[in-house]
């Protein structure tokens, strides 16, 4: 199959390819495909010129911006295996994940480039060191980043041997809620699953403009980005999430699609009643909801003053990609609901003891999918399996109804045991996010002597609400069974989420089971 973006070039070549909006920037800047691809090309040459080899892998780290989209198709162009790093990772993380990836070039953004230099005495397997400047503010590059620009003089002959791959091979880390972050890789992709889920979703060939909501080195974000390349519409580029110009550039850009987790969209319906009367909103045809459990309160609220018709949920992980897919007119119909498998995918919930779950009985969630992962990278660890690998799990538990809509109880590690009983939090979580000066809330086991488990509460309020726990304790109480009540409650300003909008329970869990054997 031809390159993807070669193939637009060739087609469309003055059409938008990327359009960088800045939050309070000036007027957004338009690369068209014609651009792009005589962009992405000259790096792809540059880097292998510079002996990067098919197969290798490329780390590259910034925030969302046209030298990054640039990077992406260039790894595959020169067949490199693109490796995505967060940006807010602290130098030693960053070290961590270059090395382990076995990395030979890292490509980084200016404000990142000096966190990267200063554990460059732990990379020796980097040959090659590449920096850009993606902002109008100046930044000097440390000492051996060669810049992004000079690499666009090489011959282009050197790629006369490249791979034939329209998608491209990646390994994306996962967030390293457990601990340090694994590589999962991916060099293959099944067609027919992947044109099932444009179809699922309404996704149309030469009719979207797609508006990164979250940052393209979370797995989200960054398919559904590649998405809508492949089928020949313009990214719209966000450095940095702001509710605001999220808004304006839906409206400005008549956006089409764009996929975001659940903290990016409160942000959005939080705004002054006065901003969201005025949204625009009527272009958007799939605003895909994910990286985190949608409460129904919030759907409820996003339906209500955004609009309906266009919401989706889909439930997923980067290691198995996109499972399930709960349609707009399902939102309120099924509550709770991550919706149905699509395109062949199946699932199967299953028992402790191996047999599969009757309807509406939790179990663990195992799946069959072409788009899963060729498995974690330098390290024994892999996913629970079943029948020789044709199910695998990540370690969530599930039930079915009678008409196959998926519902997620819970991760197995965040499950609670209090007193022998079985505790799912997310039922917990998704109550007291319906409180109306409640922002974020986790709901997490903590040390009891005679329980062995109490359920605990942490709440960040809405900006401007002062949180009476006790009416909070009362709110709870009346929509929850009595033996899952939290047992005591405290507020935060902030709760610890990754930039992919994932709760960090490990971390608050962490604060209470220091120093005892047994941690949960």
């Amino acid at each position: 199959m031809p390159d993807i973006l070669t193939t637009h070039a060739q087609a469309t070549p003055e059409a938008p390819a990327v359009i960088v909006d800045e939050v309070g920037g000036a007027r957004p800047s338009v690369t068209t495909f014609a651009e792009l691809e005589d962009a992405a090309t000259r790096l792809a040459a540059g880097l292998r010129a510079r002996g990067a080899q098919p197969g290798e892998r490329l780390v590259w780290c910034g925030p969302n911006s046209l030298e990054v989209v640039t990077v992406l198709h260039a790894a595959r162009k020169a067949g490199l295996v693109a490796v995505p790093l967060s940006y807010r990772f602290t130098p030693d993380e960053m070290g961590y994940v270059i090395d382990n990836s076995d990395a030979t070039v890292v490509v980084a953004d200016a404000e990142q480039a000096p966190l990267v230099a200063s554990v460059r005495d732990r990379l020796p397997k980097v040959r090659t060191f590449v920096g850009f400047q993606a902002t109008v503010t100046p930044a000097d590059l440390p000492d051996g980043f060669e810049p992004l620009e000079r690499l666009g003089d090489a011959d282009l002959r050197v790629l006369d041997d490249g791979p034939d791959d329209p998608v491209g091979a990646a390994m994306l880390y996962t967030s390293g809620t457990t601990g340090r972050p694994k590589g999962a890789l991916r060099t293959r992709t099944d067609p027919a699953v992947v044109f099932a889920l444009l179809g699922e979703l309404g996704l149309r060939f030469g009719e979207e403009v797609h508006l990164t909501t979250g940052p393209l080195y979370h797995s989200g974000p960054l398919a559904f980005a590649t998405i809508a390349h492949s089928l020949g519409g313009p990214v719209v580029v966000m450095r940095r999430f702001d509710p605001r110009a999220w808004l304006r550039c839906v409206r400005e850009h008549r956006v089409t699609n764009t996929f975001s987790a659940p903290t990016q969209l409160k942000r959005v319906v939080s705004l002054p009643a006065e901003e969201l009367a005025a949204a625009d909103c009527s272009s958007m045809r799939c605003l895909v909801a994910n990286a985190a459990p949608v409460p129904y309160a919030l759907k409820q609220q996003v339906i209500a003053t955004l609009g309906e018709g266009f919401l989706f949920e889909v439930y997923g992980s980067t290691e198995l990609g996109i499972i399930t897919v709960l349609r707009p007119e399902d939102q309120l119909r099924k509550p709770g609901s991550c919706g149905r498998p699509y395109g062949g995918i199946e699932v199967r919930v299953v028992r402790a003891d191996g047999t599969d779950a009757a309807p509406g009985e939790p179990g663990e969630l195992f799946m069959s999918t072409g788009l899963a992962m060729d498995g974690y990278h330098k390290t024994a660890e892999q996913l629970a399996e079943l029948d020789g690998g044709r199910w695998k799990s990540v370690g969530d538990v599930a039930y079915l109804d009678d008409e196959g809509y998926v519902y997620i109880c819970d991760r197995k590690k965040d499950m609670i045991i209090s007193g022998g009983v079985n505790i799912y939090p997310a039922e917990i979580e998704a109550v007291l996010h319906e409180h109306p000066g409640i922002l974020d809330a986790a709901v997490i086991g903590v040390p009891d002597d005679e329980w062995g488990e109490r359920v605990h509460c942490i709440v960040q309020p809405r900006e401007g609400h002062d949180l009476d726990l006790d009416e909070v304790a009362a709110f709870v109480e009346a929509r929850v069974a009595r033996y899952m009540r939290p047992r005591s409650y405290e507020v935060r300003d902030a709760l610890p989420r990754t930039d992919a909008g994932k709760l960090l329970k490990r971390v608050l869990r962490d604060e209470f089971w220091s120093g005892r054997d047994r941690r949960v």
